[in-house]
């Protein structure tokens, strides 16, 4: 199936320069601009569209004249519009959200119901979603709006103020980084843990008699294996202490 072809800029103020300085028949004009042949034969009578001032399409670069001469020669045959290599304008993806000035009022109502709803939000997905500021969203949370007594939480869906797919879309995002947080923060505590098991350990300290294979030396308190061990004295005998001289008696 062949792919349609795009429909000039302004197709009725188009049909009305067409209608004006070619000699392009009514289906012709019709095929090209999108429009019904009745109504362009009205637009050629005056009978509708009084008001519109006809653009060259020539001048817009959509026709060349030698395409129109070629088609006013044969009635059979169809208006191609012309081609270029002109990059097409880009969506606007940044920025905050447009809302209707008939909805605006609507605008604290949602807000609070995502609060309640989906604490997991963010303040700047909120805002992205609803198209406010920080600052209103914080004085919501707080109950510090100037008409809080008025505000209750409704839908922002069936309030129109966002759509389905980014609310999905941003739950998913807060969703991920509030498990994100929690895993880390039980890592966290997991480490604390061990190391407060480490620190309440009981200190086990060795023997005097458990020695060390390797080194030969008592380990604890003890005397190593290589000094030679001091002589054992009994306190009743004194080898080396010489016997004390009789102390004569004065009365006798």
């Amino acid at each position: 199936m062949a792919k349609p072809q795009p429909l000039p800029l302004m197709p009725k103020a188009t049909a009305v320069w067409l209608v004006d300085h070619t000699a392009l028949t009514f289906q012709q004009i019709a095929d090209f601009c999108g429009l019904h042949e009745l109504e362009v034969k009205a637009i050629a009578d005056g009978e509708v569209n009084v008001g519109i001032v006809g653009i060259s399409p020539v001048q817009q670069g959509q026709l060349s004249d030698d395409e129109i001469k070629r088609c006013e020669q044969d009635p059979d045959t169809r208006l191609k519009i012309s081609t270029h290599n002109l990059p097409l304008p880009q969506a606007r993806s940044k920025g905050p959200r447009y809302t209707p000035v008939s909805k605006r009022a609507d605008k604290p109502d949602g807000i609070m119901f995502l609060l309640k709803t989906y604490p997991e939000l963010s303040d700047a997905q909120i805002a992205k979603l609803i198209g406010t500021t920080k600052d209103t969203i914080t004085k919501l949370r707080d109950r510090q709006h100037w008409n809080i007594a008025n505000i209750k939480p409704r839908d922002p869906l069936l309030l129109d103020l966002c759509n389905r797919a980014d609310l999905d879309a941003a739950l998913t995002i807060a969703r991920r980084r509030a498990q994100r947080a929690d895993t880390e923060l039980a890592r966290e505590m997991g480490s604390s843990v061990d190391l407060d098991d480490a620190s309440s350990a009981p200190i086990v300290i060795e023997d005097e008699d458990t020695a060390d294979e390797e080194s030969g030396v008592i380990i604890g308190f003890g005397t190593p294996t290589d000094q030679p061990a001091q002589p054992d004295f009994d306190l009743g005998e004194q080898p080396f202490a010489e016997p004390l001289p009789e102390v004569e008696d004065d009365k006798g």
